[in-house]
């Protein structure tokens, strides 16, 4: 927080000095890099198709590729937009110096703004990804993060943890949900970590089986719920519903490609961003996204509210690498963040230009003016009978409010509110006409998600989508069933 530019130039002199006699050092002509500048023209911004062939070759059990030290661990990430599977290395430092780096600060800066905490008189609850470990070969394994992270956890943390390690890197996820229930409920949880949707089916499934509202009639002294992974305003209302007023939520910005930061204040609604992980940053402009090779600015650049993709260079050996998040910063002094979605999950058909931010928050309010909840939702565009296009809501509330129709019409005018391009597109509804908003039953889009291999902890409903892929999905699958 005291240093930021120099911690940067410090990790980005360690990288080339580490990395230089990899193979990716030497294809690149570390020997000759000097400066920044020198960096940026010697390796190209690349996204994971661009940067596959080092990671493959890693996969085979080569070493020295993209890192000087042993890589055995891969870890399985599909995102959201993509059906197909990433695998991401991960080395020993990148473990130590960041994943378990951000848990402990995560911890601490908790117990710094409450000091009279009770965490560790309790257990903790993970509600993990679903995917076990499987091998590529004799030396390369691969899980998605959680379970890596699970995996290797040291024995103290096992005795402060539920459930064992046997359930939660279970397979299949419905069964993993009860078995977790059931072996998790007459614990004492002091706190929970997990992505909001699939945590919140897991508190009110436990709630269901002891026949109870409140998940602190079950678990008095829980306090304390670290999320991240998706935004958790659609699923505030649904949490305070089934938790306390007491409990405490800290946000966390952990991915498979690193832990970037950390909910360091809890009356903020935005994150610290780690600067000393083992992750140096790029960052490329709004207006260079779509370029073949973007034209990025350093940390010491950026300016406040504008929208930046984040590129990364990192202690697991990704090198200028776009992992396709977007962010935009909240603070310069220190350096504080939030997270805006991400580069292919947008609506731009009218030039609407609407973020996965806009849509979140407009639902937030209208949720909270209504008295409902959610369980999850995605938007795409679609073409009007008449001419024009409009975007296409498809909700699975957990209380549906009593007028659809009511709540569509103010869904709109929060977006309008908030989006100065869709309030202008929408004028006089010639291009742009009025959202529609389709309901889901209970359950449908676990059921989706099931179908298309993607249950788990770590697996997302896509919230934005620029065509109407997911719509023509998700209506032949409800159609099927």
């Amino acid at each position: 927080m005291k240093h930021p530019h120099e911690v940067q130039d410090e990790l980005f002199q360690y990288f080339l000095e580490e990395a230089g006699s990899t193979r990716f050092g030497v294809d690149h002509d570390f020997q000759k890099i000097r400066t920044l500048e020198d960096f940026r023209k010697a390796v190209p911004v690349r996204n994971y198709e661009q940067f596959k062939k080092y990671i493959d070759l890693l996969k085979d059990g080569e070493q020295q590729v993209t890192w000087p030290t042993k890589v055995k661990w891969f870890a399985k990430s599909s995102g959201t937009t993509d059906d197909k599977s990433k695998y991401i290395p991960v080395t020993s430092e990148a473990l130590e110096d960041c994943h378990y780096k951000g848990g402990k600060d995560m911890l601490a800066l908790y117990y710094h703004q409450i000091p009279n905490a009770s965490l560790f008189s309790g257990k903790s609850l993970v509600v993990g990804g679903s995917s076990a470990i499987s091998t590529f070969n004799q030396s390369s394994l691969t899980g998605d993060l959680s379970a890596i992270i699970i995996h290797n956890l040291p024995a103290w943390v096992e005795l402060k943890r539920t459930p064992s390690k046997e359930i939660a890197l279970m397979n299949n996820w419905e069964e993993k949900l009860e078995a977790m229930a059931l072996a998790t409920m007459n614990e004492d949880v002091t706190n929970i970590a997990g992505v909001p949707s699939w945590t919140l089916i897991l508190l009110q499934r436990i709630c269901e089986i002891k026949g109870v509202r409140n998940i602190k009639e079950i678990w008095p002294n829980l306090e304390l719920y670290m999320h991240g992974g998706i935004s958790f305003l659609p699923y505030q209302k649904g949490f305070r519903e089934i938790c306390s007023d007491e409990m405490n939520f800290m946000e966390t910005y952990n991915a498979s490609e690193g832990f970037f930061g950390i909910q360091d204040n809890l009356e903020r609604d935005d994150l610290l961003l780690m600067l000393d992980y083992g992750i140096y940053y790029e960052f490329i402009p709004m207006e260079e996204w779509g370029n073949d090779q973007p034209q990025t600015i350093s940390l010491q650049e950026v300016e406040l509210n504008q929208l930046y993709s984040i590129v990364i260079t990192t202690n697991g050996g990704l090198w200028r690498y776009q992992i396709g998040d977007t962010i935009r910063f909240t603070s310069l002094h220190p350096y504080r963040i939030k997270i805006t979605g991400r580069t292919k999950q947008f609506i731009n058909i009218a030039g609407e230009e609407l973020m996965v931010e806009n849509a979140e928050n407009a639902l937030a309010k209208t949720c909270h003016a209504f008295q409902v909840s959610i369980q999850d939702f995605t938007v795409c565009p679609m073409p009007f009978a008449s001419g024009g296009f409009y975007h296409h809501w498809i909700i699975e509330f957990q209380h549906e409010p009593g007028n659809i129709d009511a709540f569509s019409a103010l869904l709109d005018e929060e977006i309008r509110k908030i989006n100065s391009d869709y309030d202008a597109k929408r004028a006089g509804d010639i291009n742009l006409h009025p959202l529609q908003v389709q309901k889901l039953t209970t359950g449908s889009f676990s059921r989706w998600m099931k179908k298309r291999g993607k249950m788990g902890g770590q697996n997302k409903v896509p919230r934005l989508h620029p065509d109407d892929r997911y719509f023509q999905q998700i209506n032949d699958f409800l159609n099927e069933n």
